[in-house]
């Protein structure tokens, strides 16, 4: 009887190790087809742009295909519950971005993943800082300045957003709660159209990334921009911080994740991989002309930074009572 229970027992364990050995043999080869990565957003937008480049980087490196699926609708949330219900193999990825994996948690009252449990952090690509513009009918030439303006006139000042609950919006509420100002929010269908009523002068602040080229043309002023350092599309304006409201930072961003459980050699290398697409001379000068800053880093400070911005948002979308339900 002991000599068959032990038969049983190494047979068992033969099996494991055969199993083991099996898997390690997978995940040494992957990928070993096309990889799918799977933007939330429709084709032609910024978080599109930057993950078809990285897409292409990538196929290059990892000498297999990876595809960009958009998967638009419910504010990026559609495409993100794909990828956390997706099997974790590491051939379905999501290009998360400040909305799936911060914002949205606490502006939505459900939803269908969790942000945290369901997805495995691979890399923090890269961030877009917004920049604080005016008209130039506010008589206000830096951040100080349009603080005392709003104060002397609470609630005469209308900021517009391309809609409730994105940065550009939430940049705005920040900046409200940290300055202790009272400015009127007006929401539009779109970041174009909102630009459109600023130079028209219908509104007068906005906090957005696509309002560059009118700065440089003289159509709107910049008081600051929202990211911890300076943008090097305007390298001569000061962050929001270093301008006058110290400890201010809002940015969209975007980085990589796999749904939970995905392998850890295979999170590994594709961090590896990306990395050095990252510190390319050739992408970096891309992402320079695009607008965007160069993130990086390790899967464990991606997990990080998304704890960290879960927080702050949470409280900037209950001090403004902003929801998409």
């Amino acid at each position: 009887m002991k000599h068959g229970y032990s038969l049983i027992k190494a047979i068992v364990a033969a099996a494991s190790l055969l199993f083991a050995a099996g898997q390690a043999q997978a995940q040494a080869a992957w990928p070993e087809r096309p990889v799918t990565l799977v933007v939330p957003y429709t084709a032609g937008g910024v978080t599109d742009a930057l993950a078809r480049n990285i897409a292409k980087a990538l196929s290059e490196r990892l000498k297999q295909p990876v595809v960009v699926d958009n998967r638009p609708g419910g504010g990026a949330n559609i495409g993100a519950a794909l990828v956390a219900k997706a099997k974790a193999d590491g051939y379905t990825l999501l290009m998360g971005s400040a909305a799936t994996h911060a914002i949205n948690a606490s502006l939505y009252k459900k939803l269908s993943y969790d942000h945290i449990k369901d997805f495995a952090p691979i890399s923090f690509v890269a961030q877009v800082p917004n920049v604080l513009v005016v008209h130039p009918s506010v008589p206000a030439n830096n951040v100080k300045e349009l603080i005392a303006h709003a104060k002397a006139h609470p609630g005469q000042l209308n900021f517009g957003s391309s809609g409730a609950g994105g940065t550009i919006h939430l940049s705005g509420e920040l900046f409200k709660a940290m300055a202790g100002v009272q400015m009127t929010h007006v929401a539009y269908k779109g970041s174009a159209p909102a630009v459109n009523d600023l130079l028209g002068g219908q509104t007068q602040v906005m906090f957005d990334s696509s309002v560059v080229p009118h700065v440089k043309a003289g159509k709107l002023r910049a008081l600051g921009v929202t990211s911890a350092k300076r943008s090097s599309a305007l390298p001569d304006v000061p962050t929001i911080a270093e301008a006058g409201l110290p400890g201010y930072e809002a940015t969209a961003w975007f980085g990589i994740l796999a749904p939970a459980g995905a392998p850890e050699p295979v999170i590994k290398k594709l961090n590896t991989e990306i990395s050095a697409v990252l510190r390319d001379p050739t992408f970096n000068t891309w992402m320079e002309g695009q607008g965007f800053d160069v993130a990086g880093g390790s899967p464990a400070d991606f997990a990080d930074h998304i704890r960290k911005e879960t927080a702050k948002w949470a409280r900037v979308v209950k001090d403004s009572g902003a929801t998409a339900d």
